[in-house]
Parts: structure tokens; sequence; C-alpha cells
């Protein structure tokens, strides 16, 4: 059902099965949407696919669903993960939603040498992914790790996924998929410091990649580079 309210839920999802809502989706069903008994909202999970579930009853704070049928079965999605350099809030958030719409498996925000911020609020950001995967139909949420030093993700790096480094004027060959899992790693406001890209040359799992001629802003970058990587690995 194009342009049906959708919810992602964490309750198992199965014909007749009885859904809790959360007090944040009850209000936002019978409050801004002004959804009734009788109405029907679409649930996901992550994990069971789609189903549409009809309301049995909604108070400012609570609401009770109950499920009627599946709309859309599991389905794989493309493994693409996006490490990025924290960036200002609205930034931050920006790519965050942004790379959810594209769809990213998983977001890993790190701190460089030249990051501008190293706090960030854990909640919200998990708050923006599942908004923007209910918004643009994806059946899953990315998982939105807490920030950590670019050290030790590369330390922590699983070895078969191959890292594309968004490199700003270097001489590097642009995205290409390749064979087996993929990440892109995009830097701070000013780049990588030289020591930084030295380390980061030195790992196997490593390769540089241009965007194109232009310098881009760090937040451009991330969806500039999710969507090339999306083009060729969704082929």
């Amino acid at each position: 059902m194009p342009g049906s309210i959708r919810l992602h839920v964490d309750a198992p999802l199965s014909p007749g099965a009885a859904i809790a809502a959360s007090a944040q989706q009850a209000h936002y069903l019978g409050t801004v949407m002004r959804r009734g008994a009788g109405d029907t909202v679409n649930l996901f999970n992550g994990r069971d696919g789609e189903f549409v579930a009809r309301i049995e009853a909604v108070r400012r704070d609570r609401a009770t669903l109950r499920v009627e049928r599946q709309l859309r079965a599991p389905a794989p999605e493309p493994d693409l993960w996006l490490v990025f350099a924290l960036l200002k809030r609205d930034a931050t958030d920006l790519v965050v939603q942004k790379a959810t719409e594209l769809g990213v498996a998983r977001l890993l925000p790190v701190t460089t040498e030249r990051s501008n911020t190293h706090r960030v609020n854990q909640e919200r950001l998990a708050s923006i992914a599942t908004e923007a995967a209910e918004q643009s139909e994806r059946l899953t949420v990315p998982h939105v790790q807490p920030p950590q030093p670019l050290a030790a993700v590369l330390a922590d790096w699983p070895p078969d996924r191959r890292l594309l480094v968004a490199a700003e004027r270097i001489d590097a060959p642009g995205i290409s998929a390749g064979r087996g899992p993929l990440a892109l790693l995009v830097g701070p406001e000013g780049g990588f410091t030289p020591v930084e890209l030295d380390v980061m040359r030195a790992r196997p799992f490593v390769t540089a990649v241009t965007l194109g001629p232009r310098i881009l802003r760090a937040e451009t970058a991330c969806i500039a580079g999710l969507a090339l990587l999306q083009a060729v690995v969704c082929r």
C-alpha cells in the first residue's frame, strides 16, 4: 500500500498477532495523523517482511494493533556500510537520514584528527534512522554504532570487507564494485591528515577512490559516494 503509514516495531509479526505500539507511535497515530480504531497501518521489524495491521484501540500514549496479512516477504538488501567522520549535529543527522534512504546496512561514525565534534546523541541518531526507514519503505533499519576513533575501527575491521576511502586531491580510480562486502569511508571537513592517509594505505583492505573532480562538503560526499556505490552494487 504505497503512501500508507509505516511503523517499525520490535515484536514478531504474523497474522493475528497483537502489537502494542510505543507511546510515541500512539501519539503519532492518534494525535498527529488522526487515525482511530479500524484504520490500517503497515508494520515491519527487519526480520519478517511487511504486514498490514488494523488499529483496535488508540489513546494518547498507547495503541493496540492487530496484524492481518503479509504485504511483502523478507528480501535481501545491499550489504553496504558507511564509515563517516562526525560532523556538526545537523550535518550528522542529514548523513544518517540520507544513508538510510540509500540502503546502508550499518553506520559507523568515527572521530579523526580534524573532527570538530566528538559527541552524539545515540538515541537521536537511531530515531532518525528508524524514521528514514519508515519513510523510504525499507524493510530494515540500519544499525548505528556508537562513535569510535578511526584507529580503533581500522584495528577491528573485518579483513574480507573492502573499505573504499573517499580521498581528496589524490590520483585515484572511481568507485567500482569488485567482489565481496563493501564499505565507504568519508572524512571530516578539511579531509584526512597525511598521517591518517598513510596508516590507511598500509591496510590491505583499503582502496582509495575519487568521487569526482570537485571538493565536496563531507555530508555531500557521503550522499554522492553512496549513490555511486549503490549504482554499481545494485546492477
